[in-house]
């Protein structure tokens, strides 16, 4: 997120984090109630969807709403000293579901979402969409053979495996949805084709994508050929035409990636996830060869109090180090749920860096979860770019490059608590220390991040149905 300053007074550092700290250690003393312990991982949802009844509504008919109120807190916005802000992000989503016959579904969501507290020359795009489209969609579903077979046509959410390649990005205000068609084939076992073209979020106006279906994939999810093991193989395209090579040919673009993510458990109360693929295409006359790897390992005490979740993290995305005028190194970070990949202050997207990054969960309750995180990061490439969360330029190398690769460390602590089943409140607080890379090119200034948030879904129907945790 990037602001101009704005002449509202704003809280001092020290205010932002020990209002976050306090929530925290105020939330650790709240007594919990049953419901299944799951980790603070991103970008899973928790918390029940309420289900509530409406004897005067069509039975093919549904209706839901999610509501969600953030208060944010960061220091030095922009990488600016003392530059300070406090704004609230509200969000509500409205849906109708329709069933006509047991194999077609049409289904409408709107969304509306304000940053409140910032003047609206300041407001990022990724915050502010006044009544708007979010998903509208065709859903036809059939089980020829037995086999499962779904045809989505429209508006819709593209979100696979731990959404870092492709994701909705649900922390952002305005989530990311895409138009085009998705085919489902399978159900344990599945592949997903689709051809779609990320939505434009235009606040004032409606949202629409650009020309032409230019994101094309298949996506597997594989479940039950190895035991424990869930893998994810996958092929994307990108398509682009008008793009500039580094010698100012005007030309098109062909990205092609393909790779896997594969994720399970292991003996002794470890488990794993990985993923890793390669980019190859051409931009203009110029040839891509770029990738990216990440990779986590975690050990569960699965008898000690608390349940104590330790874990590793290795992340890795290729830069160009400029060696080679006709080739570009820079991965294409595609359209990732980034929140937290890279720390809790979000300043950085999946491109020319790499992260070494220790983590810490702790359950003490069956609906209470902490995360406590430490991040190393640098940069892949001298010669390349900072790159942000949504893929931008942040800022570009000097001549001859930047002097190191230190980006700086963070600390993140947060909390997740589901209260009577149904609302859900996080609570977090993040610092970046800056490293050499940054304080020695004009944005050294240390940055803190605090927030506060509530969450309540329902859905309404003819008859009350037990409620569901939303996927």
């Amino acid at each position: 997120m990037r602001f101009k300053s704005f002449r509202n007074r704003p809280p001092s550092n020290t205010r932002i984090t020990l209002i976050a700290l306090a929530a925290i250690v105020a939330f650790s003393s709240i007594h919990a109630i049953a419901q299944e312990t799951l980790y603070s991982d991103y970008p899973q949802k928790r918390g029940k969807v309420e289900s509530l009844q409406w004897n005067d509504l069509p039975s093919w008919m549904t209706l839901s709403m999610e509501l969600r109120g953030r208060t944010e807190g960061q220091t030095s916005f922009n990488y600016t000293q003392n530059g300070d802000r406090i704004y609230e992000l509200t969000r509500a989503y409205g849906a109708v579901e329709v069933r006509p016959t047991s194999f077609l579904t049409g289904y409408l969501q709107f969304m509306d979402t304000h940053a409140l507290g910032l003047p609206t020359h300041v407001v990022a795009a990724n915050m502010r969409d006044a009544f708007d489209l979010r998903q509208g969609y065709l859903d036809f579903h059939e089980r020829p053979g037995g086999v499962p077979i779904e045809i989505i046509a429209g508006r819709q959410e593209l979100k696979f495996g731990s959404e870092r390649i492709i994701g909705i990005s649900d922390w952002t205000n305005n989530s990311r949805t895409w138009d085009g068609f998705d085919a489902r084939i399978g159900d344990k076992n599945r592949i997903d084709l689709f051809s779609t073209s990320v939505v434009a979020v235009h606040p004032t106006s409606l949202d629409k994508h650009g020309a032409g279906l230019n994101f094309h994939g298949a996506y597997g999810s594989i479940t039950t050929w190895i035991p424990k093991v869930h893998l994810s193989p996958y092929v994307l395209v990108h398509t682009a035409r008008g793009v500039t090579s580094n010698q100012g040919i005007k030309g098109n673009e062909i990205e092609t990636t393909f790779g896997a993510e594969i994720e399970g458990a292991l003996p002794a109360h470890f488990a794993y996830e990985a993923n890793a693929s390669l980019q190859r295409g051409s931009y203009s006359n110029n040839s891509i060869h770029a990738g990216q790897t990440f990779d986590k390992l975690s050990y569960t005490l699965a008898k000690v109090p608390w349940t104590p979740r330790i874990g590793g993290e290795f992340d890795y995305a290729t830069g160009n180090n400029n060696a080679n005028s006709n080739v570009i190194a820079t991965y294409d970070q595609s359209y990732p749920s980034n929140h937290n990949a890279f720390g809790l202050v979000d300043l950085f997207g999946y491109q020319n860096i790499r992260q070494e990054r220790i983590n810490l969960d702790l359950g003490p309750s069956k609906n209470f979860t902490m995360l406590f995180q430490g991040g190393f990061l640098n940069l892949a490439q001298k010669n390349d770019s900072i790159y942000s969360s949504s893929g931008s330029v942040t800022l570009k190398p000097p001549t001859g490059g930047f002097a190191t690769t230190s980006l700086g460390q963070e600390f993140d602590a947060s909390a997740k608590y589901v209260y009577h089943d149904h609302i859900v409140a996080n609570i977090g607080v993040g610092h970046l220390f800056p490293g050499e890379v940054l304080v020695d090119n004009k944005h050294g200034a240390a940055e803190t991040i605090g927030y506060f948030s509530l969450t309540y879904r329902f859905r309404v129907d003819k008859q009350s149905e037990t409620s569901t945790t939303q996927k």
